[in-house]
């Protein structure tokens, strides 16, 4: 009872941090107000958040690497620390100086975003059963999606009272204290822990598959199944990330209004919502088959978005991505796990990540060139529901990796 207690501080605390994480989705804000206040193009004010997407998707798996080996206190302690002085950094930034913004909130606070974010998920997974594994991951990482919801308005309110350099002064110092006193909270259960109902499970027959063995990082980067998973994070990312990143412009160029906060807000209890929830469809029917569903539902939706011509439409298209968006973030930590075993989860998993990165970076900075060309967002959104599409085929073709052994004794291969 008491370790079943502690796995829920341990989730507590992991949504917590990622509570605070969650300024990376509320970027919009703070770009349509560089853009309004300080006349940067929609490239310049896309700049310090693709930096922060790329960051965070390359550290990731070093942060994975360290918190399996040094667990996941360490990691979210530097992690915290980083992005609360990333954000003070950027308090220095000007109309014409956008360094310390593209080096602060870019290079720190996208850095400690993914060393803390990647030390939350696995820590809490590992003190429940395989059953409840999605739920919890879902659960954990839908703070991340949710924090909009009050980070938004923070911000604009913020913005409004402060101005820009002020804003970032609040905001980091604010989540360097929140970050790093929560991940005090993280731990690994013991060494050869069996989390309660583990027997009952086995016997039932639980529906979320288990790997057939532990993989290291060597051994899962040469299975197709790793090509196929990095191709599809890759390529629905860039639709989520653009949306996200975007998402206050969207709705003063369909709308006229100035509406960017609340569907930032929208679109976050949808990304919360998410992930909740496709985790408790992946423990229920898979996570491959509930990742083809998904990716169906986002391409259509990306076809969609772009005919919203009201508030309502637009909140809908909002939520309905967000929803999608934040499946992503809960499906794919779950089949990893499911594919390649919990013991290097945090690698494995860093590794797959890397993909979101490069969909996320071309996301937001192509959809910035497109617009900046174009004055238009449909030619970036035609494009990313062909790219949702694609990889809603590509599921179909996934499958647990299965095992060989050489004739002779060899050693397992992988195929």
């Amino acid at each position: 009872m008491q370790r079943t207690s502690r796995g829920w501080i341990v989730t507590l605390a992991g949504l917590g941090i990622n509570l605070a994480l969650g300024v990376l989705y509320s970027w919009s804000i703070f770009a349509k107000q560089l853009t309004s206040e300080w006349h940067w193009s929609t490239g310049q004010s896309s700049l310090p958040y693709a930096v922060a997407v790329a960051f965070f998707a390359a550290v990731l798996t070093f942060g994975g690497r360290a918190q399996d080996r040094y667990g996941p206190r360490i990691v979210a302690s530097i992690g915290g620390a980083l992005v609360g002085v990333g954000l003070l950094v950027s308090s220095f930034a000007r109309p014409g100086n956008s360094f310390p913004l593209v080096f602060g909130f870019g290079v720190l606070t996208g850095s400690g975003i993914a060393l803390a974010f990647v030390a939350t998920f696995p820590a809490a997974a590992k003190w429940f059963r395989p059953r409840r594994r999605g739920f919890i991951t879902g659960l954990v990482v839908s703070g991340f999606g949710i924090a909009s919801v009050y980070i938004a308005p923070l911000t604009a309110y913020l913005l409004h009272a402060r101005g820009i350099p002020g804003t970032f002064a609040v905001l980091g110092t604010t989540f360097f204290i929140a970050t790093v006193l929560l991940a005090q909270l993280l731990r690994n259960p013991p060494a050869y822990y069996i989390p309660p109902g583990t027997d009952l499970d086995s016997e039932a027959g639980p529906r979320c598959p288990v790997a057939a063995r532990e993989y290291d990082w060597h051994e899962m980067i040469r299975t197709r199944q790793f090509v196929l998973l990095w191709l599809m994070y890759g390529l629905t990312a860039f639709a989520g990330i653009m949306i996200i990143g975007h998402m206050a412009k969207i709705a003063t160029a369909q709308l006229r209004l100035d509406l960017g906060f609340l569907l930032v807000a929208v679109l976050a209890v949808g990304n919360a919502s998410g992930r909740i929830i496709a985790g408790i469809m992946s423990d229920r029917l898979g996570s491959v088959r509930t990742m083809s569903g998904v990716f169906t539902l986002q391409a259509v939706m990306m076809l969609l978005i772009g005919f919203a011509s009201t508030t309502l439409a637009l909140s809908a298209a909002a939520f309905i991505i967000g929803f999608n968006y934040g499946a992503d973030l809960a499906l794919f930590p779950c089949v990893v796990s499911e594919y390649y075993g919990q013991r290097n989860q945090g690698v494995n998993y860093g590794l797959v990540f890397t993909s979101w990165g490069v969909g996320g970076v071309f996301g937001s900075m192509l959809a910035a060139a497109i617009v900046d060309a174009t004055g238009s967002y449909n030619p970036a959104f035609a494009l990313a529901a062909v790219m949702c599409a694609l990889a809603a085929v590509l599921t179909l073709v996934t499958h647990a990796p299965s095992e060989a052994r050489e004739e002779a004794g060899g050693p397992v291969a992988a195929r």
